[in-house]
């Protein structure tokens, strides 16, 4: 997949393509509903596909008191829409100045003078540009204008039961809930966070359950703090099965700042510092506790382990 950005040398196909814009955070079972459709129309047309993204999310422009959580980083997310089959990624920088960017001048900027579009497609609900004064209307008045046609599809039924449809915002809601399996459903693939994973003060070891502890980024949504089956995925792609604590150890820690994400690895020994690792949660095991004793973590810590096998079957 190409990556341009938008400070990248001016320059593009004579061919022109066919485009969807947005966010694209997560890359979930709607925006790939999106994407399908983006290249149903490209391949009728002769031509290639292309998303229009963000290098950060607009509210963090717009509104950073009230931001939403990510639930990708760029890099995440760019891996995702190359998984997808998207040929070009056009990457718009979203700062001050782009905020109050009118929504005419972006379509001609980027739509038509950096990417030649000859479709556009979006969801029925996409508005863009200074004051969110673009939107599916308007896109065809200037397609119109520009030569290109303009397709505004439906929202996508969620498949978990929920009566309001797949959406970021969905997601983050769920996970705020612990429910990564719901999460799961709609980004049609496990949650997952990334890092390097570092020293940690080494309990797990002492307990017998040694762990890969990966700091949390702060910018990223994160599942409700507890116990997770999962999959701990090493840089060379090979996936073990663990059992991931996500939280404040409080039999350890009475007043912890910040929540730990610690992953053992099921019948795995070897060395895992300063390689980064990408934890995929499956399923929740339980809610964070506090023990009485060292003797009933230990205990417990069996019982999470015979559960997460279940759940990861293995």
């Amino acid at each position: 997949m190409q990556v341009i950005r938008d400070a990248d040398e001016p320059g593009r196909s004579t061919a022109g393509c066919a485009v969807t814009i947005g966010v694209y955070d997560g890359v979930h079972l709607g925006h790939q509903a999106v994407i399908r459709a983006t290249q149903e129309t490209a391949q009728e047309l002769g031509v290639a596909t292309a998303v229009v993204t963000f290098d950060r999310h607009p509210a963090t422009v717009l509104r950073p008191e009230s931001a939403p959580l990510l639930l990708t980083t760029l890099e995440q997310k760019l891996e995702l829409l190359e998984a997808a089959g998207v040929d070009c990624a056009f990457v718009v920088t979203f700062d001050e100045v782009r905020a109050t960017e009118p929504a005419e001048e972006f379509v001609a900027e980027v739509l038509v003078g950096r990417l030649g579009a000859r479709a556009v497609v979006v969801g029925e609900d996409f508005h863009f540009g200074h004051l969110r004064r673009g939107n599916v209307a308007m896109l065809r008045e200037l397609g119109r204008r520009h030569g290109f046609t303009v397709e505004g599809l439906g929202l996508l039924p969620n498949p978990t039961g929920l009566a309001e449809p797949v959406s970021s915002t969905a997601i983050r809601r769920a996970l705020a809930g612990g429910d990564v399996g719901a999460a799961r459903t709609m980004l049609g693939r496990p949650f997952e966070l990334r890092g390097t994973v570092v020293q940690g003060d080494q309990r797990g070891r002492l307990l017998g359950f040694p762990t890969a502890n990966i700091p949390v980024v702060r910018a990223l949504a994160i599942p409700a703090e507890a116990v997770y089956a999962g999959w701990y995925v090493r840089p060379d792609g090979a996936e073990h099965p663990a059992a991931i604590n996500l939280g404040r150890r409080p039999t350890f820690y009475e007043h912890a700042e910040a929540s730990t994400l610690e992953a053992h690895l099921l019948d795995f020994t070897g060395d895992l510092y300063g390689e980064v690792a990408q934890v995929r949660f499956v399923e929740l095991l339980r809610s964070e506790m506090r023990f009485d004793s060292v003797e009933a973590l230990v205990a417990q810590l069996s019982v999470d382990i015979g559960h997460a096998r279940t759940a990861l079957g293995v």
